[in-house]
């Protein structure tokens, strides 16, 4: 791989070692709601601590914008965080200075400390030298597993990166190779589906992809701007009139990169976005003044699938409809399953991510079957609009 890993670290023993996680858990009454994202942190903490290790967790947690706010604490993480790790956690109050410095004197080889949240500090988000000097004399070895937060140039993730031996932990290894399989060196022809409301949040992201896969199905409404472009009327759907020249030049871009556009070839519509609403399938051609494009047709779905059945690769960003509210999560739940049968089956190479795209697949029971699913949201959109992420490159060989 193009980035170090863990295992080109050497001898760990007694070596302190500075791992950067992503404890940014959702958090009720407050006690942590879905522990997801500290079920990640155990393999690199166990790899670690099996090579004599003591090992050093620094995260945040939500946005206290540079000052100390007890309602974003990670103390309330230490608990959960032990029993997922089924070893015990220690804590100290501070990320930096004094308490930090104590904190990390007294660990023994293959304890495991938290640090408070290292967004208390202003210098975090401002990727101070200062402050990353103040992390860096906390360690002896720096390891990133915390892909979520890479696309941020922040202390915790860039320049401390610069100070001490860095190393890819291992759940950054491996969405990084997931990553390469679904953009970076794929197995041929790659299909991607891109969906969500808006044009206009995920330009770069479409300009980047149809220049390097070979079809690219657009869905939700984004894919009702496509339509208006192209002369349908969308009635009372949600559409950015306005970027109607942006869809024609990035259909125009497509068709110069030889990526075959998919778009919708029928439609469901409703003159209400409520469950169970009176819903109608209707060509493209047939969308009444009042009616609202709420998800794609069967029409258009089977297309996609049978596209899917001809890719060897799938990457996938975002629902083809209004998947919180059925029926019109008929379109994205049918496709997904379609492709988690192909992945399980070893047909195909299924890569997805982004908030909406995780809940969307939870929501068709499909997680588990595909190749791989990120839950880092900015991140993977950042990387799949093809730009460089601050975090990633620091580890670069």
């Amino acid at each position: 791989m193009p980035f170090r890993t863990l295992d080109q670290a050497g001898d760990l023993k007694s070596k302190r070692v500075l791992v950067r996680v992503d404890l940014n858990v959702p958090m009720q009454d407050g006690k942590v709601s879905d522990d997801t994202r500290l079920r990640a942190v155990v393999a690199t903490v166990e790899a670690l601590r099996a090579k004599g290790a003591r090992v050093i967790l620094l995260a945040h947690f939500d946005r206290p914008k540079g000052k100390p706010v007890p309602s974003m604490s990670l103390k309330p993480v230490v608990e959960p965080l032990a029993k997922v790790l089924g070893v015990p956690v220690a804590f100290a109050e501070d990320c930096v200075g004094p308490a930090a410095e104590a904190a990390v004197a007294n660990l023994q080889d293959g304890d495991v400390l938290l640090l408070e949240n290292v967004r208390f500090h202003p210098g975090e988000e401002k990727n101070d030298a200062g402050f990353a000097d103040q992390l860096a004399k906390l360690g002896d070895v720096y390891v990133d597993d915390a892909f979520s937060a890479a696309h941020r140039a922040h202390a915790s993730t860039e320049a401390l990166a610069k100070r001490l031996p860095a190393y890819a932990g291992l759940s950054m290894q491996r969405e990084l190779e997931a990553l390469d399989k679904a953009l970076g060196a794929p197995v041929r022809p790659v299909l991607g589906i891109v969906g969500g409301s808006k044009v206009s949040s995920k330009l770069d992201l479409l300009k980047n992809l149809v220049t390097r896969l070979d079809r690219l199905a657009i869905g939700g409404g984004m894919a009702n701007t496509f339509l208006y472009a192209q002369g349908f009327e969308v009635g009372a759907s949600y559409c950015e009139k306005d970027l109607k020249a942006t869809a024609l030049e990035i259909m125009q871009l497509a068709k110069d990169n030889n990526c075959e556009l998919l778009l919708p070839i029928d439609v469901v519509v409703s003159e209400r976005m409520e469950p169970n609403a009176p819903h109608f399938t209707r060509e493209l051609d047939a969308v009444d003044d009042d009616e609202r494009i709420l998800d794609a047709g069967p029409k258009t779905v089977e297309r996609l699938n049978a596209a899917m059945d001809s890719s060897a690769t799938l990457i996938w960003n975002g629902p083809l409809g209004v998947f919180e509210v059925p029926p019109f999560d008929t379109a994205t739940v049918d496709a997904a399953r379609h492709a988690a049968k192909l992945a399980k089956a070893g047909k195909l190479v299924a890569v997805a991510g982004g908030g909406d795209t995780v809940s969307a697949l939870n929501h068709a029971g499909v997680v588990e079957d595909f190749s791989f699913v990120s839950t880092a949201g900015g991140a993977f959109l950042e990387w799949m609009e093809g730009k460089t992420l601050p975090g990633v490159a620091a580890l670069e060989v």
